[in-house]
């Protein structure tokens, strides 16, 4: 693989960037400065490179797996291109748009909150599919009647929605008079909204407080982003029953 496609899709930068990196000359491949960018890197059966990456001295993680936790604001499409609409992708870090990471599921346009972008497809899948079971919760206002204890039971036993489909069993907590706080394994279009809507209530602010075991980090402001830790990779990954691939450096 070309040295400078490798190190853009592990995440050290934009294809231009890391170009403009090995023309400084502040790329290394086993001590030697490499100041062409479609220097082939050999590798082993398993698709790493044979040999020690350094940029400025300092050696390379080299990543193929990224994970992304995005404070999500209102007014953005959750998506990384539209022809109309402004997107998320303008959130990213630009070191990271070259990295093929996609968001996990959805989140209306309307809607803040929790989003995870990953470029690991199988993770992202298993994440999204209900097959999997995978938990969301949701911090919900609405407008209408406030819920009472008996609703939990209605939720728990899964919504009938106004087009016949059925949801499936849901938890309800109760965090206010016009407040509450819904958690959900599936992702049908619009489903919060919708779910209300069947009971009688209209959705007014939506935000996504969690996925499985991920929380929202309270010190990302809204439009802010942070790669995730080992340790939050390791929940995600155990939790659908994947092993997260370690980075590796030096030589192989």
């Amino acid at each position: 693989m070309r040295l400078d496609r490798y190190l853009a899709n592990a995440g050290q930068g934009s294809r231009s960037k890391v170009r403009e990196l090995i023309r400084q000359g502040s790329v290394c491949v086993d001590g030697s400065v490499i100041r062409d960018s479609g220097h082939i890197l050999q590798e082993d059966s398993s698709g790493n490179p044979r040999g020690m990456i350094t940029i400025g001295g300092q050696t390379v993680l080299l990543r193929r797996q990224i994970h992304l936790m995005l404070h999500k604001p209102a007014g953005l499409v959750t998506a990384m291109d539209d022809p109309r609409l402004p997107t998320i992708a303008g959130l990213i870090p630009g070191r990271l748009l070259s990295a093929g990471l996609f968001p996990v599921g959805r989140l209306d346009r309307d809607a803040t909150g929790l989003l995870l972008l990953t470029n690991d497809g199988i993770l992202g899948h298993r994440l999204a599919s209900p097959r999997w079971q995978v938990w969301k919760t949701y911090a919900v206002t609405f407008s209408g009647l406030p819920y009472a204890e008996p609703d939990r039971q209605t939720f728990a036993q899964g919504l009938l929605l106004a087009d016949g489909q059925r949801c499936r069993p849901a938890r309800l907590d109760l965090a206010g008079p016009q407040q509450i706080l819904l958690t959900i394994h599936e992702g049908k279009f619009h489903q919060v909204k919708r779910m209300l809507l069947c009971t009688g209530r209209q959705v007014t602010a939506l935000h996504r407080l969690s996925i499985g075991p991920l929380e929202l980090d309270k010190q990302l402001a809204p439009g802010e982003s942070r790669e995730l830790n080992s340790e939050e990779v390791r929940d995600l990954y155990a939790l659908v029953g994947l092993i997260p691939e370690p980075p590796f450096s030096g030589r192989v």
